[in-house]
């Protein structure tokens, strides 16, 4: 279900709101984001189940927003920018794309989806969810 005054750009953060915590995914245009997901899985995200709790690695995926968000809310949530500089948008986007069907450590405390789209958008994984 998506937010019908969010207009992503290209490079923003987008948050998705998922029962007992915040999926994270990169917007690159069109209707396209780039998240993580379970390596053995084909669902949309990291899901809070005993699949991704134990999971140590993830898949990089270029999904249509949509289909990721399903019916959750979500918004873009540029949130460290007063802190941090992001990175050019051209940038963004080339490094995104090159990693998609990239495998990834993943760990839901200290290598989530949230340090991996921060990485992309500011050069440093940072995730205050957890």
């Amino acid at each position: 279900m998506g937010q019908k005054n969010c207009k992503p750009q290209p490079g923003d953060l987008i948050e998705i709101f998922r029962p007992f915590y915040q999926h994270w995914a990169l917007y690159v245009g069109n209707g396209y984001v780039i998240h993580l997901t379970p390596v053995d899985d084909e669902s949309s995200s990291l899901w809070l189940s005993s699949s991704s709790i134990g999971a140590t690695t993830a898949k990089v995926k270029k999904q249509r927003l949509k289909d990721v968000v399903g019916n959750h809310r979500w918004r873009v949530n540029n949130k460290y920018d007063r802190r941090r500089t992001p990175r050019p948008v051209n940038d963004i986007i080339r490094e995104a794309e090159e990693r998609i069907d990239e495998e990834v450590t993943y760990d839901a405390l200290t290598d989530n989806c949230e340090h991996f789209v921060t990485e992309l958008r500011y050069g440093k994984g940072v995730s205050r969810q957890v």
